[in-house]
This record gives structure tokens, sequence and C-alpha cells, in this order.
């Protein structure tokens, strides 16, 4: 029986990846460095659980990944395509441009040129005018690009102008288009901004898939893939070649998720710890609370749907000096470079360790570090070291202390749930929070909430509020239980997970903005 699920998760630090049995248990788990191209490491965690598994190894019937691999290409403005950007406003959307405010490099690596034609739609759905066709293919015919994205005014309202669009460019030219009507939500800039970042990975998301696939055939795997989104959920590798954006943020949003299951707790502050640094979110109903506010992604906002993070320079590996400690970490390399590993960087981990925070597993580290500080130090100089790592562990305190009460919002009765590989740096009591639980497999929690993440789909539109207005909205139920499926949901386990509705004032007709998020166990 393929009733095996692998869980992988790429962090900037640790690739980790774990193995869950048909109830839900953790059954292999394993941590492997990222690699420098990330694929390496993923490989060597897959490898880990497969060893451990051994003749079980059969029986895995899903593969679930949470890559770094988008955000990296946007971050280093590498392997990027190159993206006509066509944008239907002419002429209301003229006096601010395509891309206005994107940094320079990264206009240059992926801009093949921008073009505003007529076309869009009012608030309300009604047609400002005809799209421009003809334009469009003028455009076309004058720029040399991998893909096109196409934003449209208003097309969460109505998006027949870029579907005509669209269509055009596949009969016509060929080339893959994003559309923003499935992408962003309100908001031209924002969400021309992710539909057009949406067509520059393109190229980033075809690598993906194929080296999951390759690696999955080269270990003889018949199991089916998936890719986690940034909301906790999942999607086939078909729906992630069509919207790689969505992989920004599933990192944190698998930690989340892991957290969610396997505490217990369904409403809680999440602390998940790496190397690098430490994420904070907030769970709600078991999912990532999401953020109100535009996303900067590589210097550009954007307005697809994120979780509401906040990260802080504080990991396993942030490197401690006489006085204050980071922002600086040593990553993965504090396997060689701390000093309770026998190397000679001083570290969080080892100002933990001094502080009597030491994991289970972490046998002969206050010895290594004990005969660290003598052999570097000796008398007074001892003192003084002792000194400098206490001085790193309330420094690092008062910093997730700030963090928490940020993300509190002012509500303390919630518990804190501690996760990721350096969640022992946490101390067992933090002002803001009504308890602190630390979960078994907490170090490979990202991976576990990758392995059991659902597969989601959203629409955020606007209806209009009169009598049509409930079988509007039974429509944008379906349109996102229909998204669901397409990114692999079992459609008889589809259900409706979130609706809201938003008045909209200062309308000839009154209307609502309808946010629908559909989600449901993975298709077998």
């Amino acid at each position: 029986m393929a009733d095996l699920r692998v869980g992988i998760d790429v962090g900037g630090t640790n690739t980790d990846a774990v193995v869950l049995d048909a109830d839900g248990r953790v059954i292999a788990k394993a941590k492997r460095p990222t690699t420098p191209d990330v694929t390496e490491g993923l490989r060597a965690a897959l490898d880990a659980v497969l060893a451990d598994l051994g003749e079980g190894q059969t029986r895995i019937g899903r593969v679930m990944l949470g890559t770094t691999h988008a955000t990296n290409a946007i971050l280093e403005r590498r392997n990027l395509g190159r993206v006509a950007v066509l944008r239907l406003g002419a002429p209301a959307t003229t006096s601010v441009p395509p891309l206005s405010g994107w940094p320079g490099d990264l206009r240059a690596a992926v801009s093949a040129g921008e073009a505003i034609v007529p076309g869009g739609h009012y608030v309300d759905g009604r047609e400002i005018g005809p799209p421009g066709l003809d334009a469009v293919r003028r455009f076309l015919d004058g720029v040399e690009a991998d893909a096109v994205a196409v934003t449209s005014v208003f097309s969460p309202a109505s998006n027949d102008h870029e579907r005509a669009v669209e269509e055009l460019i596949k009969a016509e030219y060929g080339l893959p288009v994003s559309v923003s009507h499935e992408i962003g939500s309100l908001g031209l800039l924002e969400r021309e901004n992710a539909t057009v970042l949406n067509a520059a990975l393109y190229g980033v998301a075809a690598h993906v898939t194929e080296a999951l696939v390759t690696a999955l055939a080269e270990r003889g795997l018949g199991a089916k893939p998936y890719l986690a989104q940034n909301d906790g959920t999942l999607m086939t590798l078909e729906h992630a070649a069509r919207l790689p954006v969505s992989t920004i943020g599933s990192g944190p949003a698998n930690s989340l998720r892991g957290a969610a299951y396997l505490s217990g707790v369904a409403d809680a502050i999440v602390v998940d710890v790496g190397g690098t640094s430490t994420d904070l979110g907030v769970l709600v109903g078991g999912f990532p609370r999401e953020s109100a506010a535009a996303v900067e992604i590589g210097g550009v906002l954007t307005n697809f749907r994120m979780p509401d993070i906040l990260a802080i320079a504080l990991g396993g590996g942030t490197v401690v000096r006489n006085p204050g400690i980071g922002p600086d970490s040593v990553g993965y390399r504090i396997v060689r470079e701390a000093l309770v590993f026998g190397g000679s960087t001083v570290t969080m981990t080892d100002a933990a360790v001094a502080a009597g925070r030491t994991p289970g597993e972490a046998a002969g580290w206050r010895e290594r570090l004990e005969a660290a500080v003598q052999a570097r130090d000796s008398g007074d100089m001892s003192e003084r070291m002792a000194d400098t790592l206490e001085r790193a562990v309330a420094i690092a305190d008062g910093m997730v202390i700030d963090a928490v009460d940020r993300m509190a919002l002012g509500k303390t009765d919630r518990p804190l749930v501690a996760v990721g590989g350096g969640a022992f740096l946490l101390p067992d009591a933090i002002p803001g929070a009504s308890r602190v639980v630390r979960p078994e497999h907490a170090e490979v929690a990202n991976a576990v909430g990758a392995a059991i993440a659902l597969a989601s789909g959203r629409v955020d539109t606007i209806l209009p509020a009169g009598d049509s207005r409930s079988e509007a909205i039974e429509r944008a139920k379906e349109e996102a239980a229909a998204r669901a499926v397409a990114a692999g949901a079992d459609p008889s386990g589809v259900e409706i997970v979130d609706l809201l509705e938003v008045p909209l004032s200062y309308l000839s007709e009154p209307a609502v903005r309808v946010h629908v998020k559909a989600a449901g166990p993975l298709a077998r």
C-alpha cells in the first residue's frame, strides 16, 4: 500500500525531511545542510529518510516539497525569465507606468518591454472599453520575451479582458501567459508586480519540478509529487508550473502548519528558530494568519496572500561578539565552526548551552564548550567569556520578547509553540504568551507541515450586493472549489474554509468584495 507521505522543506541553513505513516505518525526524519544550489541538500535529506525506511520506501505514495528556489531567484536576480509586461488600462493608468518603483537591477533582469493598451473594467465590473488586441499584437511583435504578464484594471471584478488577451497570445505567439486575476487581489500596481514576478519564475519552476521528478525517478519512487504554497497548502506540479510565485513564503507557512499538527494547538504564536533567523507567526484555527499589508519581495511590493511573518536576525548560528550578537550567522557551517562542535566561532548555540539550554541529543556539547573556553582564556579572561555568553542570552531573550509582543497585538492568553532546530535557544517562560509548548519532532516541524498539508483554491472578487448577491457568492464558492481541485484536492472532500464579505462604498451600484478559500485532502 502507498500509505506513506514524505515532507521536505528547504531552509536557509538546513533541508529537513520526514516520513509520516497512514496514522500521521513521524516514522523517519533527517536534517541535512542546505547546499548552495539547493537541490543537492534536497537529495541528501531524501536519501537519509529513505535509508531509515529500507524496503518500506516502496510504500511512499506522495512527496511534498517546500522550497526556497523562487525566493532565492528573486533575491539574487538569478535564472529569471524575460517578461513582456502588458497592462490593459489606457489611457486612465498611464500616469504610473508598469514596474514603477522596481529596483533597477531587478527591472533590467526581468523586463523585455512594457506597454499600456486600451481595456479594463470599473470596480463594479462594467467595461471601460474594449481590449486593444491590435495594440497587443504591435507590442509583442517588437519584443523578445520568454513569457507575458497580463494585468487588467479591476480584473478581480471581471477577468474577461485578461482571458481574451491570454487566448490571443497563446494562439498567435505560443508564449506562456501569467494573468493577474489568478494571482493577486485588488490594487493594480501590487497585483501587476506579482503577475510579472510569476511570469519571470516559469523557468525556475520548471527546474524545480524537473529536479524533484528526477530525484524520485532515480530512487525508483513512483510517488506523486506536490509543492507547498504560501498559505500552508499544496498544489500539483502542473499547478505550480502556472503559479510558481505561490511557493514564496511556503517555508514559514509549513512551520506554522507543522507546529499546529505536532502540538495540537490551533490558536497560538509560533516561533521557528533556525540556524540563521527566527520566524514568528500566528495560528488561527490551525492555519497561518495572513498579512493584511502589501508584501515586499526583493524590493517589489505585491498583494498576493502571504502569511503574516516577522523575521528577526537570531538563530543557532548567529555570531556572538563582545558586545552584542549578529546579525551575521555561520549558517549551515555551524556543525564545523561553533565551539560546541569543536570549532572556533562563538555562536548563540554556545551561549544557550552555557545558560543550561541544551537539547536532549546534545551529547558532549557542554564539555566541548568548557574545553574551548579554557583553551582560549585563562583566569579573569574565562570570566569575561562567561559574561559575554550571558549577555548574548539576555540580548536574544529581549529580541524574542519584543517580537512576541509585536505579533500578539495585545492578546496575551495564547500559548507559544517553539519549533525549529534552534528552539532550545528560547526560555521556558516568555512574557506575552500563556505558556511555552515544545512538541515532539519540533526540529522538523516545517517538513511535517509540508507532509500534512491540504490542497486549496481561493477567489478574491467584487460582486453585486443586490438580489443576485447570494447566487454570485455561490458561484464564487464553486470557482474556489474548482481551483482547489485543480491544485490536487479530492473533489468529494473540498470544503469552504474561509468566506469574507466587505461592503464597498461610493459605487453607482451597491457591491461587496468577497474572498473565498476552499481546501480539501489530496486526491488519491
